[in-house]
C-alpha cells in the first residue's frame, strides 16, 4: 500500500537519495569496468572498493531503520575496516547486483512509510535519548547517507579524468 500522507520535505529527502543512488549507478555504468578499479588519488582507495562500502552502508539502513537484516553481510567489513585490511576480491558485476537489490528493496519500503515512521527513532538511539534528541530518526539518518553517497561519488569522479582527457 503506497502512502499519499507523506509530508513535500519527507519526500525530498527520499528524492535527493534516490537522486543519489541514481547517479552513482550511471557513474558505474558510463565506464569500461577496469577504470573502477584504479585508486580515486595516490594512497586512496579504489573505486572497487569505494563502491562495496556504499553497498554495505545502504544494506546496513535496513537494520537501522528497522526494517530487517542485513542483506550481504559479507560486505559489512567494507563499512569497518580499510581497504589495506580486507583481504577480499569483489566483482564490479556482483557489486552492480548487490547495489540494485539493495536499493530497489529499500525503495519499496519507504513507499509504505508514512510522516510519523520517518520521524521517529532509528534502531541505534535509545528512547530516552530520543527523547531527548528528536533529531535522531530515520529521516536523518536517510538525509546522511544520501550526503554519504554524494561525498564518495565525487570521489569517484577522479577516476574518470584520464578516460574523458583521451
Amino acid at each position: 500500500m503506497e502512502n499519499q500522507a507523506i509530508s513535500q520535505p519527507i519526500k525530498q529527502i527520499i528524492q535527493f537519495w534516490e537522486s543519489n543512488n541514481q547517479q552513482l549507478t550511471q557513474l558505474f555504468n558510463k565506464y569500461p569496468d577496469p577504470i573502477y578499479a584504479g585508486k580515486v588519488a595516490p594512497s586512496r582507495s579504489s573505486g572497487l572498493y569505494l563502491f562495496a562500502h556504499l553497498v554495505a552502508v545502504s544494506d546496513a539502513l535496513f537494520p537501522i531503520l528497522g526494517l530487517g537484516e542485513i542483506k550481504f553481510p559479507e560486505l559489512a567489513r567494507f563499512i569497518r575496516e580499510s581497504e589495506t585490511n580486507i583481504n577480499y576480491q569483489v566483482d564490479i558485476n556482483e557489486l552492480k547486483a548487490k547495489w540494485e537489490a539493495v536499493n530497489s528493496k529499500l525503495t519499496a519500503d519507504f513507499a509504505t512509510k508514512d510522516n510519523e515512521w520517518w520521524l521517529d527513532r532509528h534502531m541505534s538511539v535509545s528512547a530516552e535519548d530520543f527523547a531527548k534528541e528528536p533529531s535522531r530518526n530515520k529521516l536523518n539518518v536517510l538525509l546522511s547517507r544520501a550526503s554519504h553517497i554524494n561525498y564518495h561519488r565525487g570521489q569517484l569522479v577522479f577516476l574518470t579524468e584520464e578516460v574523458i582527457a583521451e
